[in-house]
């Protein structure tokens, strides 16, 4: 749901960890656990790890040991500031599958894009980069949910498609 999906999405952007976005749940942390022992993650920085403050909005992050991935950061959330619950995240999402066993679960570029506004200047260019390829792809199929989203959130002009 961070820059690894920017890139998914082709708004590259160079992201030096991955961010996940996960249905808070029994089930789903007890996975999680598994996951990153898998991984020797272990937690840096505040907060602990505490599924009440993921569901105040507080991200928790790692720093994987495991060979192979030494030194990748990971970042777990179960709410993003200004977006709707997971459950609504999840409907709304693209699936991307390389094949049966590649499967890509990531936010809807729309989602995306909200979830990239933060007071980082680097982020505003590849929101632009999101809206304009997402008018690119859906150019020739305005709806009136399109068209709001590409008047709303272009932050420069794009050529028309058409052409």
């Amino acid at each position: 749901m961070g820059g690894q999906a920017c890139v998914f999405y082709g708004a590259a952007q160079f992201s030096k960890d991955v961010d996940l976005a996960i249905l808070a749940d029994p089930e789903n942390y007890t996975r999680l656990h598994a996951a990153l022992a898998d991984l020797n993650a272990r937690r840096i920085a505040v907060p602990r790890f505490d599924p009440q403050l993921l569901a105040r909005g507080h991200a928790v992050h790692f720093r994987c040991q495991a060979a192979g991935i030494e030194g990748l950061r990971v970042h777990v959330m179960t709410r993003l500031r200004d977006l709707p619950d997971f459950q609504t995240l999840w409907e709304r999402r693209t699936t991307l599958a390389e094949d049966e066993s590649n499967v890509f679960e990531l936010l809807a570029v729309e989602d995306l894009v909200q979830a990239k506004k933060t007071q980082r200047e680097k982020d505003w260019p590849v929101i632009s980069a999101l809206v304009e390829g997402h008018y690119r792809q859906f150019g020739q199929e305005p709806t009136p949910e399109r068209v709001r989203f590409w008047l709303r959130e272009s932050r420069a002009p794009f050529e028309n498609p058409a052409r």
